[in-house]
Formats: structure tokens, C-alpha cells, sequence
């Protein structure tokens, strides 16, 4: 369950995205890889009423932290839209 209100998800998703968005569903989404968990959690599906490309979009957040990510080209699920995020995040990371 996420800690932040709904509207504060809306409000987060409008200044990221420019849309306004409201919630439709719930997912609990729970990836993996080579059979550890990566990420496990509750995805948010909101539909966007303004954005001129997106019609959906998916919202969650970890420790007060909100990730909205459009549905867009090959982001079409919750699950999609996390294995996006992470896969930025880790493309983001400097070398060591």
C-alpha cells in the first residue's frame, strides 16, 4: 500500500507529465530477476484526461519518492512501466 494520497499522486503526475490524471485501478506488481526480487509493490493506473500522446499512466512510490511513467510505445502494463524505471535507474548509475 502506498503512503501518499491519491491526490497527491494526481498533483505529482501533473507537474511531471502536464496531464491530469485520475486513478482506475490497483496493481501489485512483483519483479524479479534471476529469481530474486528487484522490486515488489503497488503500481497505480490513472487515466489521463489532457496529455496529448498518453492515455494511461503508472504511478508508485518508495520511500516518499513518486515514479509516474506513461503508457507509452512499449510501456502497455504496470509491470512494463517498472522494468522501464528500473532499467533507467540502472542505466543512470555511474561506473565505478
Amino acid at each position: 500500500m502506498n503512503r501518499i494520497s491519491t491526490d497527491q499522486f494526481s498533483q505529482s503526475i501533473h507537474a511531471m507529465h502536464g496531464a491530469t490524471a485520475s486513478l482506475t485501478a490497483r496493481e501489485r506488481v512483483h519483479e524479479q530477476f534471476e529469481g530474486d526480487t528487484v522490486w515488489e509493490g503497488e503500481v497505480l493506473v490513472f487515466k489521463l484526461s489532457d496529455h496529448p500522446t498518453a492515455s494511461r499512466c503508472f504511478a508508485w512510490e518508495v520511500d516518499g519518492e513518486i515514479t509516474a511513467v506513461l503508457a507509452e510505445g512499449p510501456i502497455e502494463t504496470a509491470t512494463d512501466a517498472v522494468r522501464a524505471s528500473i532499467w533507467a535507474d540502472g542505466a543512470e548509475e555511474p561506473e565505478a
